[in-house]
C-alpha cells in the first residue's frame, strides 16, 4: 500500500507542475555543444577518464563536475514535506543550488555521487528515492531534439524521466498508455537513462505514469521540461 501511495504523490506532483511555454531546447543544445567542444580542444582522454563514474574528483579537464539530484514524492498535497531551499543551504559546502519545489538540486562543486547520496538521505526527515547523475550526462541526452512535431499545448506537458540506471529490457519507444484508444501517456524516446515523452495534464494520467516503474523495472522520477531548462543554465555557469 505504501508503494501505491508513493507512486501516486510523484505522479501528482508531476501533473501539477506549471504549464511550459516553450521548448527551451536550443538553450540546452548550446551548453552540450559548449562541452563537446571543451573536451575535443583538451586532445586524448587522460587515465582519469577511465576512473568509476560514481567519483567527479578524478573527471577529465574540461567536463562539468556538477551533479544533478532528483528526490521523488516530496512536497505532493502537503505530505513529505520539506523546505528545499534550507536543504540547499544546509549542503553549501558542495555548492548546492536548488531548482523548485519539487526536490531537484544542482551541485556544482566536485564530489563523489556515494557522498552527495549520503548527506542527501541523512537530512530527509522521511525516506525517499534518491537519483543522481552527472550534469554532463543529462545535457548530452537533452541536446538532441527528442520531442520532434510534438505540438506545444495548454494540456500536453513535455517531461523527462530520470532512471537509477540504464535498464538491462527497456520497452520499445514510442510507446503510448494506455496502447489502445486515448493515450495520457506518450513516451517517445530513450537515451540511456533518460526517458522522454509527453503527457496530458489529467488527472488519468497519475495511473500511466506510475505504470512506468513497471515497465522499466525500477523507480521512475519525472521532471516537466522547464525544469532540465532551468538545470541547463545553472550547468552553464557551473562550469567548465
Amino acid at each position: 500500500m505504501g508503494g501505491a501511495r508513493e507512486v501516486a504523490s510523484s505522479a501528482m506532483q508531476v501533473v501539477c507542475i506549471p504549464n511550459e511555454s516553450s521548448p527551451n531546447s536550443l538553450a540546452i543544445q548550446r551548453v552540450a555543444v559548449q562541452l563537446q567542444c571543451s573536451v575535443a580542444l583538451r586532445g586524448p582522454r587522460s587515465r582519469a577518464a577511465h576512473a568509476p563514474k560514481d567519483n567527479l574528483l578524478t573527471a577529465p579537464e574540461g567536463a562539468p563536475l556538477a551533479l544533478v539530484v532528483f528526490l521523488r514524492g516530496v512536497n505532493v498535497g502537503g505530505h513529505r514535506t520539506v523546505r528545499p531551499s534550507m536543504l540547499a543551504q544546509q549542503l553549501k559546502r558542495y555548492g548546492v543550488v536548488n531548482v523548485g519545489a519539487a526536490g531537484t538540486f544542482v551541485a556544482r562543486k566536485a564530489t563523489s555521487q556515494s557522498l552527495l547520496r549520503v548527506e542527501f538521505e541523512r537530512r530527509l526527515p522521511f525516506q525517499a528515492e534518491v537519483i543522481i547523475c552527472r550534469g554532463s550526462e543529462l545535457l548530452r541526452a537533452a541536446s538532441v531534439d527528442r520531442f520532434g512535431d510534438a505540438p506545444i499545448r495548454s494540456d500536453l506537458v513535455r517531461f523527462v524521466s530520470i532512471l537509477p540506471r540504464r535498464p538491462r529490457r527497456p520497452p520499445g519507444t514510442p510507446l503510448d498508455l494506455p496502447a489502445e484508444g486515448r493515450w495520457f501517456l506518450r513516451i517517445l524516446a530513450r537515451e540511456e537513462r533518460f526517458i522522454f515523452g509527453l503527457y496530458r495534464r489529467q488527472m488519468q494520467t497519475i495511473r500511466h505514469l506510475g505504470t512506468m516503474d513497471r515497465l522499466f523495472g525500477m523507480p521512475v522520477i519525472t521532471r516537466n521540461w522547464n525544469t532540465v531548462a532551468a538545470i541547463a543554465k545553472i550547468l552553464t555557469a557551473a562550469g567548465p
